[in-house]
């Protein structure tokens, strides 16, 4: 059976997400957005990791090439967990009204701290800072000794990850 465009478009396809994925863990390597046609941008991405990985700097996706792509891919995302700072700053609020990706962060550990300690309120995941939220929050607040705000500042949310991260949950 021939290998047909569709084919080809799908390996370059796969080829330029590991490249993609790739430099998102390695600057040195050029970002390309994939697309399936094996354009300059990929034929310069692929050079690129050719010389970075002392491969021959053909530009093109040899058998070593691929093999060499493929692996550093892998072992890329299977590093340890990368950590992921969702706080945006030492000065800023999160508070009543909120919603968003931080407020279900937030959400997510008063939950968790709910399943670990009997006395905490639970709170409903659902990324609106809503005034049940705010009341697990100042839950927290009174029994860690932090202002009872119900609002989430730096040093609540660093409370809060320091409570989840505790060895006696």
């Amino acid at each position: 059976m021939a290998y047909t465009d569709q084919q080809k478009r799908q390996h370059i396809l796969e080829l330029q997400r590991y490249l993609y994925g790739i430099s998102l863990f390695d600057s040195r390597i050029p970002q390309i957005i994939p697309c399936g046609q094996y354009n300059s941008e990929t034929a310069e991405a692929v050079r690129k990791f050719q010389q970075i990985y002392g491969l021959p700097q053909t530009g093109e996706t040899d058998s070593d090439t691929w093999d060499m792509i493929v692996s550093v891919y892998r072992d890329s995302i299977d590093e340890l967990p990368c950590p992921y700072a969702a706080f945006p700053s030492k000065d800023y609020v999160s508070h009543e009204g909120d919603h968003g990706q931080l407020v279900y962060i937030i959400q997510a550990m008063l939950s968790g701290l709910c399943s670990a300690y009997d006395n905490m309120p639970d709170v409903a995941v659902c990324g609106d800072f809503d005034s049940e939220t705010a009341e697990a929050v100042r839950a927290v607040q009174k029994k860690t000794g932090l202002p009872e705000s119900g609002e989430v500042n730096c040093h609540t949310w660093n409370m809060l990850v320091k409570l989840c991260e505790s060895p006696y949950r």
